[in-house]
């Protein structure tokens, strides 16, 4: 765990222990076994028996629970194949224990970065802060990176309708509906995070609270709108598949026009049979192509003028 010394300002490392008064620590359990888990939070924390059930399983929703001593969190990290990740937050007056299963990067870098910035770690909220703000952060630089595949997409249909991209759309659809309800969740959670309604925060710091909602919101709003630009890619693909296979058509239906009467022709002269004048002539052969000719440039003029091609 890292510590804080609120008197000496030091900040030290040390295995994990009950905090001492002039402490603020962060205890860190990355994929703990339930033993673990209850040492840390039911006989060094004195925790609620439920919280400890809630750490040991991790299958919660974004949620804050209160309890006597301390305030148990659910807040989610996401992974770069957009997987949520729970983390478990429990949070006292001067401590906070994070437990995860999954490897979460950016915990792991923020635990390293408290070892040498004691500037973070002056009360338990910061502590907190700190962690929802660099999920968040996490948060934008996925939905940055599910924009530029959209625009991929949009590109990748203008250039081919037929592009197969549809089942990538669908699975984008389910994680985006997925993912919004998670955040959904989340920012009412940080609406509640104010001094007034959470006890070991400082008034001046609910403006940073605020931030993290704020840059939330923004996060679900650019979801809603890739909601709406994926349910717009499909209707775009569709809308220029069925462009192009009218395009198709008009120049299967255009050609077939201009060999109908080419096909008249030659089964007009191709009969066998006695008193057709244009056998005996000697440029009978020249004058049935001069014919055809004739009338293929015709019909390209008038379809022209028609702006039919």
């Amino acid at each position: 765990m890292v510590i804080y010394n609120t008197d000496t300002k030091q900040i030290t490392t040390e295995k994990v222990r009950k905090p001492k008064e002039d402490e603020v620590v962060w205890i860190r359990l990355r994929s703990p076994d339930a033993a673990e888990t209850r040492h840390v939070l039911a006989e060094l924390l004195n925790g609620h028996p439920l919280m400890v059930e809630d750490c040991i399983k991790l299958n919660q929703r974004p949620k804050m629970d209160k309890y006597p001593n301390h305030i148990f969190i659910s807040f989610f990290a996401i992974d770069q194949q957009y997987n949520p990740l729970e983390i478990a937050l429990v949070t006292g007056p001067n401590y906070v224990v994070s437990i995860y299963k999954q490897d979460i990067p950016v915990l792991d870098s923020l635990y390293e970065e408290f070892q040498t910035i004691a500037e973070k770690m002056e009360f338990s909220a910061q502590i907190l802060y700190h962690i929802m703000d660099q999920c968040v952060d996490e948060y934008v630089q996925i939905v940055d990176h599910m924009e530029d595949k959209i625009e991929e997409w949009e590109e990748a249909i203008h250039e081919n309708p037929y592009s197969k991209i549809a089942q990538e759309v669908f699975r984008l659809k389910r994680t985006t509906h997925a993912l919004r309800k998670i955040f959904i969740e989340e920012r009412t959670l940080l609406g509640s995070m104010t001094h007034q309604q959470f006890p070991y925060t400082l008034p001046e710091a609910d403006v940073y609270f605020v931030d993290v909602y704020d840059h939330l919101t923004r996060v679900v709003d650019s979801i809603d709108l890739f909601r709406d630009s994926l349910n717009g890619l499909l209707d775009m693909q569709i809308s220029m598949k069925g462009d192009r296979m009218n395009e198709i058509m008009k120049v299967l239906t255009i050609w077939s026009t201009i060999f109908l009467p080419l096909s008249f022709v030659v089964g007009l002269y191709g009969m066998n049979l006695k008193g057709i004048p244009e056998y005996d002539w000697d440029f009978g052969y020249g004058y049935v192509w001069a014919l055809m000719i004739v009338m293929v440039l015709v019909m390209v003029v008038y379809f022209k003028k028609k702006k039919w091609i």
